[in-house]
């Protein structure tokens, strides 16, 4: 059955002059508009596409990517706002609706917030939500240390940044772990550092030991070959340039030299790393 508010692969069963009408199963037949259609399309072609409700109120596909679907959160402008409430700009051409019973705080036009996007299943109106706790599990999560996870960056605290698990639980990011600009609604991998036993959960955004220096391996080689096989940081360097360079610590940026340097991938030399 194909979802209103997200992507979906459904077949071309008619074209007219309007559009090439999709099978969209229990929602009956959609269209997509002309501008859309990919060239030479024909019928049984299978297309990606995302449905919403146009400003008729019609079910309506496009190839158009939002910035998030159903279920999902994101860092939104708010880009009008009227008796209704604030309204978004998602990438589509009809903006996302943020009532004002699901307003946080009072939006103001022109700024970000990070919302929840949600489907209101009794109008099948795609909206948003910047009360995000109420999306949140409220259950213990079943997490282990080093599992990989997404990550939706939301708010700055004293400790860190909290950040946004999976789409379904809090976890904060603690200021030493970061080597890295974050913003809210930033979205980027992360791990697993710690289930407290409070049940909050510590996050990390690389891998522990070894793990870390894997990661690490390919920036490096994959910096090396766009600069002619050289780095020139090396053991006395600062903290801060190579933080500025990478984004990671003095600690692992040394692990990874003598990593490399053992699997004979690197050279040093006295005025930084040579690529083997």
């Amino acid at each position: 059955m194909a979802n209103i508010g997200k992507f979906n692969t459904l077949p071309v069963i008619a074209i007219t002059d309007n559009g090439a009408y999709l099978n969209a199963g229990e929602l009956g037949e959609i269209l997509l508009p002309n501008r859309y259609l990919p060239e030479q399309c024909q019928i049984d072609d299978l297309i990606k596409v995302f449905i919403y409700l146009d400003s008729a109120d019609r079910l309506v596909a496009t190839t158009e990517t939002p910035l998030a679907q159903v279920d999902e959160f994101a860092s939104l402008k708010v880009v009008q706002i009227n008796k209704m409430g604030a309204f978004l700009g998602w990438g589509l051409k009809k903006d996302l609706l943020v009532p004002f019973n699901q307003q946080h705080t009072k939006m103001e036009l022109g700024k970000y917030y990070l919302v929840r996007v949600f489907l209101d299943t009794r109008t099948e109106r795609i909206a948003a939500s910047s009360k995000l706790d109420k999306y949140l599990d409220i259950w213990p999560a079943e997490y282990k240390a080093g599992d990989k996870v997404d990550l939706v960056v939301a708010a700055k605290t004293d400790l860190g940044f909290k950040a946004i698990i999976n789409h379904q639980h809090w976890g904060l990011i603690y200021s030493n772990e970061i080597f890295k600009p974050l913003r809210t609604g930033l979205k980027l991998e992360g791990y697993i550092k710690q289930m407290r036993e409070d049940g909050r959960i510590d996050l990390s955004l690389s891998r522990a030991g070894k793990g870390k220096v894997i990661d690490f391996s390919d920036t490096l080689i994959a910096y090396l070959n766009d600069n002619n096989g050289f780095c020139p940081l090396h053991d006395k360097s600062s903290p801060e340039q190579i933080k500025r360079v990478f984004g990671v610590s003095k600690k692992t940026y040394k692990a990874t030299v003598g990593n490399l340097l053992k699997k004979g991938k690197i050279t040093l030399t006295d005025s930084g790393i040579q690529l083997s």
